[in-house]
């Protein structure tokens, strides 16, 4: 977003949680920078300076608002190549990618050269990479001082940190109070072995929907939806553990209660979190789009990934058959080869597999299981294509690129391919036009004309595809 000045002061003063995270404000009078939504005092204008990122703003020497939580605000959906890249290299700073790993790295992660990444998120956000990463890991450990019990030490290592005096030290010397004064009690009504971290979205959210479509396609053991909260269990990088996810009361924000266990991967958890329930989406944007069809579920959201591969796999056992036989091949699926696990929720059992483990089976191992022979060999060949990352099922990922190679693995057509760019890649154009619920919410036009049509809808024809799946409840 371009920094007009005239626009983000009448977002500032008018509280507009459309630009929620699209610009932080600066007040020279305070030295402290905000969230358009602050509920602070609207400051004057000559005090103003407006930033595309916290981290912009922390470089100019503003500290982060104790009320608004600058750690709290919603991501920045984007459909361009320029700006899609930065979401893409700020979303996997913000998992850590840039903790023991240097910026060319991540550069070759993303297909692009380090000396094109730097340039692009300092053009988008105001800061170099590595200033992105400092500002995210300060951040976090500003949320989990907040709103955990976990010790200061502990804050540090989860944070991304490898010196609790390095932590200490660029703690202070950036927000000028130690992090022991930040420090705040506990909600008594918390577990000391649960943690608790909000994550913000710009409103309106069709939560109930949204959890609906999860809980259609929950793989029992691995996920549920209970009391209108989204379950799941959790491993990565050899932390396992179960997270809680939930609407909260009188706030444009999700509580994500996770256990304990999972601490040293909460940056990844939380970025993840984000994904699956699309909170960098600006809906007021998209149903400007989309017209008629979206009037009838304002913030409908296009569901996206806590696992690619898992999704991937979902989408393979889903073809032809119904959604509920694909939830239970898939649930034998994690049964047999994920791994059990004990959580504070009985529906939660068992791990996805990840690809590696699947890679090394033999057809027969899932024929076994009801899967069909055809299936069986498609999805062990795409577990073999992304545990050799030959195709990457991450937002980051070049979406037209990776539905091609998906295309290329036997079993895989356009649907699956379209199927999965929608929720693991992320991609917002993402759209299944051969899909027989399309069709029939169309009134039975030919993927030629269902094409055509859907070209007024872009670059938002995932959420169109959602709007019209969204449309066929209640018909007979």
């Amino acid at each position: 977003m371009e920094m007009n000045v005239d626009r983000c002061y009448q977002a500032l003063l008018t509280h507009d949680a459309r630009f929620d995270g699209r610009f932080f404000v600066g007040v020279a009078s305070t030295e402290i920078y905000c969230r358009p939504v602050c509920p602070a005092r609207t400051p004057r204008r000559e005090n103003c300076a407006f930033f595309p990122s916290a981290a912009a703003a922390e470089k100019a020497g503003f500290r982060p608002c104790m009320r608004c939580r600058p750690e709290l605000a919603p991501g920045n959906a984007r459909v361009d190549a320029v700006g899609r890249l930065a979401s893409a290299a700020a979303g996997r700073i913000e998992e850590g990618a840039l903790t023991g790993r240097g910026v060319e790295e991540l550069a070759a992660e993303l297909g692009v050269t380090d000396r094109h990444l730097r340039r692009v998120v300092h053009s988008e956000l105001g800061v170099s990479p590595i200033e992105l990463a400092q500002t995210q890991r300060l951040l976090l450990a500003k949320r989990l001082l907040t709103d955990t019990r976990l010790p200061v030490i502990e804050v540090a290592f989860a944070s991304g940190f490898a010196s609790v005096r390095r932590f200490n030290d660029l703690f202070r010397s950036r927000y000028r109070l130690s992090p022991r004064a930040l420090r705040k009690a506990r909600a008594s009504n918390v577990p000391e072995a649960v943690l608790a971290c909000e994550v913000a979205y710009r409103p309106p959210l069709a939560w109930t929907p949204l959890i609906a479509f999860l809980g259609r396609r929950a793989i029992a053991g691995v996920e549920a939806v209970e009391g209108g909260r989204y379950l799941r269990t959790v491993a990565i990088d050899g932390a396992r553990g179960w997270i809680a996810v939930g609407r909260a009361k009188g706030r444009n924000t999700l509580r994500v209660e996770l256990s304990i266990s999972l601490a040293p991967v909460l940056p990844s958890v939380l970025a993840r979190v984000k994904r699956l329930f699309d909170l960098a989406a600006d809906p007021r944007l998209i149903a400007s789009r989309l017209g008629v069809i979206a009037a009838g579920c304002p913030g409908l959201r296009v569901p996206g990934a806590f696992d690619g591969f898992e999704v991937a796999v979902r989408g393979v056992l889903g073809q032809q058959v119904s959604v509920r036989a694909a939830c239970t091949l898939a649930g034998r699926v994690a049964a047999a080869f994920g791994g059990r696990i004990e959580t504070a929720h009985p529906a939660l059992t068992c791990i996805w597999p990840p690809a590696e483990v699947i890679r090394a089976l033999r057809p027969r191992s899932l024929s076994a299981l009801g899967v069909l022979p055809s299936r069986a060999r498609s999805i062990l060949a795409l577990a073999r294509a992304v545990a050799t990352r030959q195709v990457v099922l991450e937002p980051c990922a070049a979406a037209e690129e990776t539905a091609s190679r998906l295309m290329r693995i036997p079993g895989i057509g356009e649907w699956t391919a379209e199927y999965i760019a929608m929720r693991a890649l992320a991609w917002p154009d993402a759209f299944p036009s051969t899909d027989l619920g399309i069709r029939r919410a169309l009134e039975g036009k030919s993927p030629r004309q269902i094409l055509e049509l859907a070209e007024a809808w872009r670059p938002w024809r995932a959420y169109a595809a959602m709007h019209l799946w969204k449309s066929l409840e209640g018909r007979s």
